[in-house]
């Protein structure tokens, strides 16, 4: 039987920060409903320590109080400041890059058991599912606020039977806060930016939502009603490189997950990523990254086991660099 991919979910943090309750005990909470950091990064370093990119399948709010991080959120890297909000939703991939020493996180995460304070069709419009991240760079009353609605949950749960209804309504103030000034630096960032960046975010979120069944360009200029050529020309000039390459990065961060997460065979994988046939899909996969689909997964599992030899089989000659390129999940074009 396949094995359901590895989330950072309840269960697998539970499982990586179980280990190292002593040292993190005072700066985490986590139970069957939520879990919290309360102004630390060494559950960061443990879960870094993991080998992402992550797949999350619930809902995380952070303020950023101190420090830094520079952050891959959904293909897009996210440099992370003090005085940020940051909202990360269900299906977000997570490559964190880099993580100050000085990093101070106040943050909760709700599971899918947590009772989420509003009915169906009454969620604030910033977590209706049609954004799956942002970051706002808010001001000091804002930070305080969402910081003391933390703390307040903070010391609710380390009560004694604490009362649920109270954290649930708690919950739902932070929400609206963060909805509130969502909207607020969205209608701000609407005003001075451009039509071609607004293209280029929205192909971006379609890439990541879509990239495993639509490989074409087609599909997102026909989504977003623009020629294929147009919309090449928009996507190259403001980030550099064209539609064609950030779809594969999306599809490639997609297969890596499932190649390291997953023992499903690559015949499975290449057709839940819709690939003609097996064999088209292992010579997508190698002119991408400079390795086949075994040999990425043989890699990975040897690191992980923390073998002294990696498994002999012929590399191109570029073998380390594709091997550093592997193991940070990052993508590397190796020709047309």
């Amino acid at each position: 039987m396949n094995k359901q991919p590895k989330l950072i979910d309840m269960l697998r943090m539970r499982d990586i920060f179980s280990p190292h309750l002593a040292q993190i005990q005072e700066k985490i909470f986590l139970n069957g409903e939520l879990a919290m950091v309360h102004g630390d990064h060494s559950v960061f370093q443990l879960l870094i320590s993991h080998k992402p990119p992550f797949v999350i399948n619930d809902s995380r709010f952070g303020v950023i109080v101190q420090g830094e991080a520079d952050i891959n959120i959904n293909l897009q890297d996210r440099h992370i400041t003090a005085g940020s909000l940051l909202y990360i939703g269900p299906g977000t991939i997570l490559n964190p890059i880099r993580l100050s020493d000085d990093l101070q996180i106040f943050g909760i995460g709700l599971f899918d058991a947590f009772p989420m304070p509003f009915a169906l069709g009454q969620m604030p419009s910033a977590f209706n599912g049609q954004v799956r991240d942002f970051q706002l760079p808010v001001g000091e009353n804002d930070i305080k606020i969402a910081l003391n609605i933390l703390n307040t949950i903070w010391h609710t749960v380390h009560c004694v039977d604490y009362h649920r209804p109270t954290v649930t309504a708690l919950v739902a103030a932070l929400m609206n806060h963060y909805d509130h000034l969502f909207h607020k630096y969205s209608d701000m960032q609407a005003a001075s930016r451009s039509r071609e960046q607004t293209i280029f975010d929205r192909f971006i979120q379609l890439a990541g939502q879509h990239c495993a069944e639509q490989h074409q360009i087609g599909y997102y200029a026909d989504r977003l009603c623009l020629t294929e050529r147009y919309l090449n020309t928009i996507i190259r000039q403001t980030s550099g490189i064209t539609a064609k390459e950030w779809i594969d990065r999306a599809l490639i961060t997609r297969i890596k997950i499932e190649l390291r997460h997953t023992d499903k065979p690559a015949t499975q994988i290449a057709e839940e990523m819709h690939f003609a046939n097996p064999s088209f899909f292992s010579k997508y996969f190698r002119r991408l990254t400079g390795m086949t689909p075994l040999e990425y997964r043989q890699i990975d599992n040897c690191l992980r086991q923390n073998c002294q030899n990696y498994p002999t089989f012929n590399l191109p000659s570029s073998s380390y660099a594709a091997l550093m390129s592997l193991l940070c999940c990052s993508y590397s074009k190796k020709g047309a």
